[in-house]
């Protein structure tokens, strides 16, 4: 590792431990030329997921995107952003984990609805109703029995 006040191509390890999000490590280094200490953050390479659209194209996928939309369901509502942000790391390592290179966005919003269901059940029929692009009150109305009856 070089370091970043002298530009020495060798350190040493001081201290490891994982960073606030465990999904890193963050490492203390010391440079064997001045003896400065400075700090590195270790993550894991993941490999690219692509999502198939509807419409069959595809793109890479996106967090931002993911977190957006969960965002604008939330609009006025009482839930954190943390929450959103657990959720959203926890949908992109369950892609990350599976052996799929490639996931349909019919899959990632199921995900998010079951996830916005036990967050706030405004907020997932705010999702559903965009994701499942209800075409009529008749539609909405039969989202909404549904979620009455698993109460």
């Amino acid at each position: 590792m070089k370091c970043p006040f002298c530009g020495y191509h060798d350190s040493k390890v001081v201290d490891s431990r994982p960073a606030e999000d465990y999904v890193s490590i963050r490492r203390r280094r010391e440079c064997l030329s001045c003896k400065k200490r400075f700090t590195t953050f270790e993550v894991m390479e993941s490999l690219p997921v692509v999502v198939i659209k509807r419409d069959g194209s595809r793109q890479s996928f996106d967090r931002t995107k993911l977190l957006n939309g969960m965002i604008r369901a939330c609009e006025k509502r009482p839930v954190p952003f943390e929450t959103l942000e657990r959720i959203a790391t926890e949908i992109e390592q369950t892609l990350q984990n599976e052996m799929n290179r490639e996931v349909s966005s019919t899959k990632i919003g199921e995900m998010v609805m079951d996830q916005l269901k036990g967050v706030d059940e405004v907020a997932y029929v705010r999702f559903a109703s965009v994701y499942r692009q209800f075409k009529d009150i008749s539609t909405f109305m039969a989202e909404l029995s549904k979620l009455l009856e698993e109460k």
